[in-house]
């Protein structure tokens, strides 16, 4: 029965994918299972209830869609979802109006980095109404500017960073014995000489070798800097590894799917813990364009009944971090899609706009 609406081609012939079409939007839309009588009736459809009847079969039979235990109608599956993504999909595009809010909203933190992804975040959680979830924005680039060291208590040295001439890091080192400050500002004078305007990646690499090749032709003062500035560019602990920002959790909490208590206790320890997550915008960081991960796809049970879109943001050019939304599977495909693709090149853009 089920080779009757199967195409060599598509895979469903044009009625099944019509079929399918309104199913899927109308379950998106109301959350109920959706029967034969409905399709006929509510939406329209110049085919008898038998015929529908018969090309839901069909569809349930090659995994499209399933009925639950307890309704006579049928539900989307993920193969329904992906192939009405891939397939069936018409996209609304974000109103002029909206885009300009989205991007004066971003505009507004253009200047840190931090607080502009907080707000791409809570602005895609409100425009969605899902959870908006945006990862820190990587430094593909990041070139010394400027090192000072000021001395502390206890053999503690404070370090200032200023990196890509306008950020600064600071950190803290415990150092073996005490220096002076007239030790230490020979230290900084003598690397921001050497070293200002270049990688720090270059940097890390150039210190190992001079301290391994040159190291009997270098002072006390040169030995006492470099030993200095191994410790103050040495990427922090856990620094290769993604940070992000979510906003918007509790909107999960307003569809029947994830209502469960346990379901959503477990999905908002997955957000806390961040490990799969962060795999999966990683996955996104590697793609091109936007990802769609829908229910078990993304290989993570705490995510069967959700669904994530993703898009990667620039900065001069490359990838630096992933935005998205995290929803039930049932979410509006057609807007959210969009929202995600737009939101990304609107935050490429304010970070690009940073002086």
């Amino acid at each position: 029965m089920a080779a009757s609406i199967e195409t060599s081609d598509e895979g469903l012939n044009e009625r099944a994918q019509q079929l399918l079409k309104l199913l899927v939007e109308h379950y998106i839309r109301d959350g109920q299972p959706v029967g034969s009588r409905t399709l006929s009736r509510d939406l329209g459809l110049k085919l008898s209830a038998a015929t529908i009847r018969n090309v839901m079969a069909d569809l349930e039979e090659l995994g499209f869609v399933a009925s639950p235990h307890t309704s006579a109608g049928r539900i989307p599956t993920d193969k329904g979802y992906r192939f009405f993504v891939n397939t069936l999909l018409k996209f609304q595009p974000l109103e002029s109006d909206k885009i300009a809010a989205i991007r004066d909203r971003l505009g507004e933190h253009a200047d840190d980095p931090k607080a502009l992804v907080a707000s791409a975040s809570q602005l895609l959680s409100s425009v969605t109404r899902l959870a908006g979830v945006v990862t820190l924005p990587r430094q593909s680039h990041a070139s010394l500017s400027q090192i000072e060291f000021v001395p502390l208590s206890d053999n503690r040295v404070l370090v200032v960073l200023v990196v890509n001439g306008r950020e600064v890091q600071n950190r803290i080192l415990q150092l073996d014995r005490y220096y002076s400050a007239d030790e230490l500002r020979k230290a900084s004078n003598y690397l921001n000489h050497q070293f200002a305007g270049r990688e720090l990646s270059a940097v890390r690499d150039h210190l190992v070798n001079q301290l391994r090749e040159t190291r009997e032709h270098l002072n006390e003062m040169m030995m006492d800097a470099i030993r200095l500035a191994q410790q103050a560019v040495a990427p922090p602990a856990g620094s290769d590894r993604m940070e992000y920002v979510i906003a918007g959790e509790t909107n999960l909490m307003g569809f029947a799917e994830l209502s469960n208590v346990e379901k959503l206790r477990r999905l908002f320890e997955a957000f806390t813990q961040q490990r799969d997550i962060l795999h999966l915008l990683d996955q996104s960081l590697r793609a091109e364009g936007v990802q769609i991960f829908i229910g078990q796809e993304s290989g993570y049970t705490i995510l069967d009944d959700c669904s994530i879109v993703t898009a990667p943001y620039t900065l001069d050019k490359e990838v630096v971090g992933v935005l998205g939304v995290i929803g039930p599977t049932r979410m509006a495909y057609e807007r959210v899609i969009p929202i995600v693709d737009i939101t990304a090149k609107l935050l490429g853009a304010a970070l690009n706009s940073r002086g």
